[in-house]
């Protein structure tokens, strides 16, 4: 029910892709930070702006690499069946550039991995995955379980995918990122959602212990029942808090438009509250670009803005300014 509800909302969105990408970004920075980068959501949007930006963490390729890998993807299953392929195609998405590009992007693994403390040997691990030949037969069963129609609800079907895969831990590294991408291609393919707006990061964040905690009681005790109760919670808590933020975004653009109207400020200051519900990080020259205007009107457009309250200038500097889209980017922050 909980997820139904956040389905509802996607026909009530004017533009829902703008609002989706923020999703997807916020995901991307929970999930990565879950593998112990540091890089936020604000680093992330500030890459995006300007790449070559300095003293933005070294780890933000990663969180937009999973940007990209989310995206693609997403688009890719318009054309190809959720499969091992498309799991290897985001697999080299997500690993290339970043910490695992040395680790077989987009192939599955030909050696034993382990998980347990950085450095020591499989002797001292926490858990040891399948052989690569016991591996190989289990990634096939995971396929064909995938696409078998078993009578299971779609939310404990992805329950046990998902589980399913951080146990067979196919690749020598971004198991646990493309683990969780699997729950959102899954919940689109299955029908759920018409939109990507569910994403359990920030639930699996903020219950890490026990999430690894159940994954384990399943390997150790077959306590499948342990983890899909708290993965099953995890889904209606985060479909509530996902349909109350989406509501709240709803509300906002319409205050935010019903303010520019009345003090007639014109399509181009539509065009720009548009513009920061996609971009909530900006700049003048971004604005002039993306909008087609002169720079002195991008310049009059973001001070109107600034005043308003709208924008928030976060540089300091009186050149080379940016600005933050706060009211928007307070409803994505996880303090």
């Amino acid at each position: 029910m909980a997820v139904g509800q956040l389905d509802s909302f996607t026909p009530q969105v004017p533009d829902p892709d703008l609002f989706v990408a923020m999703y997807v970004r916020r995901e991307a920075v929970l999930s990565s930070q879950i593998e112990g980068t540091q890089s936020t959501l604000d680093d992330v949007l500030s890459y995006e702006l300007d790449p070559d930006v300095s003293g933005l963490p070294s780890d933000v390729g990663e969180i937009v690499n999973y940007v990209r890998a989310m995206n693609s993807g997403l688009d890719r299953l318009s054309t190809l069946p959720l499969s091992l392929r498309l799991l290897r195609e985001i697999h080299s998405e997500l690993m290339t550039g970043g910490r695992g590009a040395t680790k077989t992007p987009g192939e599955f693994r030909r050696s034993q991995n382990w998980i347990g403390p950085e450095g020591r040997p499989i002797e001292e691990a926490i858990f040891v995955p399948p052989s690569v030949p016991d591996m190989n037969s289990a990634l096939t069963d995971f396929e064909s379980f995938l696409h078998a129609d078993h009578g299971l609800e779609t939310l404990v079907k992805i329950g046990i995918a998902h589980a399913q895969f951080e146990s067979i831990h196919p690749f020598l590294d971004g198991n646990g990122r493309v683990g969780r991408l699997l729950i959102t291609f899954l919940l689109v393919t299955n029908g759920m959602l018409h939109r990507p707006l569910l994403y359990l990061s920030y639930y699996l964040k903020s219950n890490r212990l026990e999430y690894y905690d159940r994954l384990m009681a399943i390997r150790t005790n077959g306590d499948w029942e342990g983890w899909l109760k708290f993965f099953l919670k995890g889904v209606e808590l985060t479909a509530k808090e996902a349909a109350n933020t989406a509501q709240t975004i709803i509300e906002l653009r319409q205050e935010l438009r019903n303010g520019v109207r009345e003090v007639n400020g014109g399509q181009n200051q539509l065009d720009l509250l548009d513009l920061l519900f996609e971009t909530p990080i900006i700049n003048v020259q971004f604005v002039k670009s993306r909008l087609g205007v002169s720079l002195p009107t991008a310049n009059s457009l973001v001070s109107k803005f600034e005043q308003s309250g709208v924008l928030t200038e976060i540089t300091g500097f009186r050149r080379n300014r940016k600005f933050r889209f706060e009211p928007y980017l307070q409803l994505f922050a996880d303090d």
